[in-house]
Parts: C-alpha cells; sequence; structure tokens
C-alpha cells in the first residue's frame, strides 16, 4: 500500500512536472512568436514609408541608398505660384507646350475602375509601368531650384594664358566642337561665355579644372598613356599655386570629361577620383572610377544645328532600329538574335543609307552598350523623336536626378534581350504616343548651342553641378 502510495505520488510529481514545463514551453514560444511579429509590422512600415524615394530611383540603376550631395540636404519646398516667378525669369518662360507637338486629349474617366486592365497585365507581363506624364520627378522644385542656380551660382575657372605650353588643352578650342566627344567642348565653350564665371574665388562655389582629355589624347606629348601623370602633375601645380584645392581637398573641383580613357585619368590623382565631381560621358555604376551621387553624367551628343525634325507616330513604321559597330557582347548577341526579324531592324555596320531616315521611320531606337555603356545613339534618337530602348546595364542615366527617364525610355535588362521583341509589343499604341510626345518635351535638354539657352545641355549640366555644391563656404583667400 505505502509502495502503492509512492507510486501514485511519483507520478502526480511527475505529471505536475510535465505540466509545467509544457507552460514553459509554450510561453516561450508565445513570446518568440510575438517578437517575431513585431518585427513584421517594423520591416512592413520601414518599407512602406521608404519605397517612395526608392520609386524615383530610375529602373536602370542599382537600388544604391540614398546619399546627400556633399552635405547638401534638399528640402521639399511649396509647390511654384504663378505669382513667384517673375515673367522675365527663366522658370516663367518654361511651359510643357512645344510647338509642333499637340496636346495629349484629356483622359476619359477609367471604365470598370478597381478592375485590373489589359494594359496593367502587359505592364506586369513586361516588367514595366505604364509610362509617366510627367519628365520630371518634381517639376515645381526644378524650377524653384533652376531659377536659384540661374542667379546665384559661381564658378572660378583656373586661368591660363594663350602662351601656356597646354593652352590647347586648358582652353576652349577654336572652331565648332564636333564629332563623338563634342559635349566636353562645347561644355567649356559654353561655361567661358556664361554668367556663371566669377574673377573671385571667394564668390565661387565651385572650381572648375579646364584640362580637357580629348585634346591631352591628341597631344603628342602627351597621349593616352600621358593623361594620368598630367592631371596628377596639374592638381600638384594648383595646389601649390593656390589654397582652394587643400581646404577642400577638393572635393568643390569638377572636370569634364566625355572620352572614355577619362576613367583613367584620375588613377595617380586619387584625391580627384575621391574627392572631386566628376561630369562624365562613361557614368556606369560598375566602374570603380566613377561614385554615384558624388560625380554626375554629361549626355554624349552628336551636334546637329536646327530645329529638329518632326515625323508623327503613325508614319514611324519600323518597330526598333539598330545599327553600328559589333563592339561588345551585348551588341554581338542583339544582331544575332534579331538580325533576321521583320520587325525589328539591326545592322552589322553603319547603314550605306541615310541614318537620320532609319531614326525618323522608327517607334523604338535601341542604344546597346559597346566599349562603354554611353554612345551618341541615346542623343540621336532624342533629336529624331524616336523613343529609345536602353540595353546598357549600370548606366547613370544623364540628368537622372531631374528627369523622369521611365516618361520617354525604354529600359531593357541584357538578361531579357531575348524578350525585347514582346516587351516592345507589350507597350499599348496609347503609352507608345506618350512616350513619344515625352521625347519630344526633353529634346531641348539634349542640345548644345554655340551660345547656351536656357534649359538646353549646358544649363542642365549646370544643374546638376549646382546639387553637388557644399553648402559650407570655406575660409576667404588673401
Amino acid at each position: 500500500m505505502a509502495d502503492h502510495h509512492l507510486d501514485h505520488s511519483s507520478s502526480s510529481s511527475s505529471s505536475s512536472h510535465r505540466r509545467v514545463s509544457g507552460a514553459g514551453r509554450r510561453g516561450k514560444a508565445f513570446l518568440l512568436l510575438m517578437a517575431s511579429f513585431a518585427t513584421s509590422i517594423f520591416v512592413a512600415f520601414h518599407i512602406s514609408s521608404s519605397s517612395h524615394s526608392l520609386n524615383n530611383i530610375h529602373p536602370a540603376q542599382t537600388r544604391l541608398s540614398l546619399v546627400h550631395y556633399n552635405n547638401v540636404r534638399r528640402v521639399r519646398r511649396p509647390p511654384l505660384q504663378p505669382g513667384n516667378v517673375s515673367s522675365s525669369s527663366p522658370a516663367a518662360a518654361f511651359s510643357d507646350h512645344f510647338p509642333g507637338v499637340p496636346a495629349l486629349p484629356a483622359s476619359p474617366p477609367p471604365v470598370n475602375a478597381g478592375r485590373r486592365s489589359d494594359e496593367d497585365d502587359v505592364s506586369k507581363r513586361s516588367g514595366r509601368r505604364t509610362a509617366a506624364a510627367e519628365v520630371f520627378h518634381e517639376k515645381d522644385l526644378f524650377l524653384e531650384d533652376y531659377a536659384e542656380m540661374n542667379s546665384t551660382l559661381k564658378i572660378f575657372v583656373y586661368p591660363h594664358k594663350r602662351d601656356d605650353p597646354f593652352a590647347s588643352a586648358l582652353l576652349p578650342a577654336a572652331g565648332d566642337p564636333g564629332g563623338n566627344y563634342a559635349s566636353e567642348s562645347y561644355f567649356k565653350k559654353s561655361i567661358f561665355k556664361s554668367h556663371f564665371i566669377t574673377k573671385d574665388p571667394n564668390q565661387a562655389h565651385l572650381f572648375f579644372l579646364p584640362f580637357s582629355v580629348a585634346a591631352l589624347r591628341n597631344d603628342g606629348r602627351v597621349g593616352v598613356g600621358g593623361i594620368k601623370g598630367f592631371v596628377k602633375g596639374y592638381v600638384s601645380r594648383i595646389s601649390r599655386e593656390y589654397p582652394f584645392w587643400n581646404r577642400s581637398g577638393g572635393a568643390d573641383h569638377f572636370y569634364v570629361c566625355c572620352h572614355s580613357v577619362g576613367r583613367s585619368a584620375t588613377e595617380t590623382a586619387v584625391d580627384v577620383k575621391l574627392n572631386a565631381v566628376q561630369v562624365v560621358c562613361s557614368s556606369s555604376y560598375f566602374l570603380p572610377g566613377y561614385i554615384a551621387h558624388k560625380d554626375t553624367s554629361v549626355p554624349q551628343i552628336w551636334p546637329r544645328h536646327g530645329e529638329p525634325p518632326r515625323r508623327s507616330p503613325e508614319n514611324r513604321t519600323t518597330l526598333a532600329f539598330y545599327a553600328g559597330a559589333l563592339n561588345s557582347r551585348i551588341r554581338r548577341d542583339l544582331v544575332g538574335i534579331w538580325e533576321n526579324d521583320e520587325e525589328i531592324s539591326v545592322h552589322r555596320s553603319r547603314l550605306k543609307t541615310p541614318y537620320a531616315e532609319a531614326l525618323l521611320g522608327s517607334k523604338f531606337c535601341i542604344h546597346a552598350k559597346g566599349y562603354e555603356v554611353n554612345t551618341a545613339r541615346i542623343g540621336d534618337a532624342i533629336y529624331y523623336g524616336c523613343v529609345p530602348v536602353i540595353l546598357a546595364d549600370f548606366y547613370d542615366l544623364p540628368f537622372a536626378d531631374t528627369l523622369n527617364w521611365e516618361s520617354f525610355s525604354v529600359v531593357v535588362a541584357t538578361a531579357e534581350m531575348r524578350r525585347l521583341k514582346e516587351i516592345l509589343k507589350g507597350i499599348s499604341h496609347g503609352e507608345y504616343v506618350r512616350l513619344q510626345r515625352n521625347v519630344m518635351k526633353v529634346q531641348r535638354h539634349f542640345q548644345w548651342h554655340k551660345f547656351p539657352v536656357d534649359f538646353d545641355a549646358f544649363h542642365m549640366v549646370m544643374y546638376e553641378l549646382w546639387l553637388r555644391r557644399s553648402v559650407l563656404r570655406l575660409s576667404s583667400y588673401h
């Protein structure tokens, strides 16, 4: 009996222990579940709060953390009111209306609101959203900032005389710029004629290093192999003769280069690469010498004069067009896949027939990466009113801080090249018309002029520099 009592007591004690142990495990599981739930809520809130900023980054760009430009914090200002800008200011003169570009008809009320449309399905399948109506990320902010930039920004150019041994590389070239690398020369000629120049370095927000990589490349004393040594020696010289470089480490300095050899120009001048603003055509996230948000992209533009020709969307019969040298794997793959297609016209070399007619007759014009991510084909397409199709991964597109590239171009990852036709044919006629009209709206931003014109390529580059100026005014020079 005693043994039975002992067994019963032992059994009761063991059962009680199991109940307590089970309750403890359930309590721990509950705490872990609540912690997991709280973490999920926090992550969802973080994604929701940051998605607006991420959506402003172009899909062609690597999703990088947003970085403030050299201590400049951009604050959203109230929308520009009609009375805020005088009628004589550049901002007042800006309009979405362009001669010869009829306004789009007002959109009718949505039918079956709340239901997913066929166009939504196509956009989802093609991996892109419907074209945005506005070519700017923040038009009111841009116009307000542009007016301030145009009236306040000051640049000091390191002076050089005509008898300098390297005057041809340090001063504006005589004659009109031409060829693939004209953007570099156009910028220099434009800035020397502009109201942004100051002879008083104490007024300067930025300092221009005026050496021309293209000119140095063609100089027998320097050549491709000697450019990096020239740049290092030039910076050493100005840092001895002037205090401006040393006081900021070069952070308020910039140079402009459109030739591909420019990416090696700063290899031995590390401070230039890490600190100065590099305004370059070869603006690739993949290149170790290019630092996104610090550096900026200038469009490579083949100079053309006069008003761009017009051709309506209905009279553009070729779906897509490409012609050029096969100097990269991407171009070889493009031609290999689509060479015999009846709707996509691709060619293994430059055309023997007029290039302009091919651009005018095409709905979409393909920019495929060659040696570098950049070529003049984007500028060509925009000039002739052809919607650019960009096959160049990691390309930091020109003026992407300001222009909404999604509204006037189609970016296709090179891995999706076999789906190119599906993607382009998946764009509805209405969406294509909107893209093409937006191309015509941005034409003025991709043109150089003998004398700078408001909102042209020169002023857009100046605006990009203005965004990167430092808000700190350093000690005065005596």
